[in-house]
């Protein structure tokens, strides 16, 4: 249950003046019978305009590695040779993983 510690805090005088039935009125009032709805479950219903892919198939055309690119030893990503930060025993490393 969440506490709320900035609230004034009563004394256990106060405390001990609650009957039983005013705390279970008072636990009976904060339960509601309405249950919480997730934000996901709402998100789903929506559609997004032209989302429907289904039958849509992907065609990239890949090209061979360039003569004037290398493969990271690190990031495996192919960079421009003016991307090449430096070599170390034949590793090519890019300069944004030096």
């Amino acid at each position: 249950m969440a506490t709320d510690y900035d609230a004034p805090r009563r004394d256990e005088v106060e405390l001990g003046e609650d009957s039983i039935e005013e705390l279970k009125s008072r636990r009976v009032d904060a339960q509601s019978g309405s249950v919480d709805v997730d934000d996901t479950d709402v998100a789903e219903s929506f559609e997004l305009p032209g989302a429907d892919l289904a039958d849509e198939e992907l065609t990239v055309r890949v090209l061979p590695m360039q003569a004037d690119e290398f493969r990271c030893s690190r990031c495996f990503l192919v960079h421009h040779r003016s991307q090449l930060a430096y070599e170390r025993n034949g590793e090519l490393i890019c300069t944004e993983c030096a």
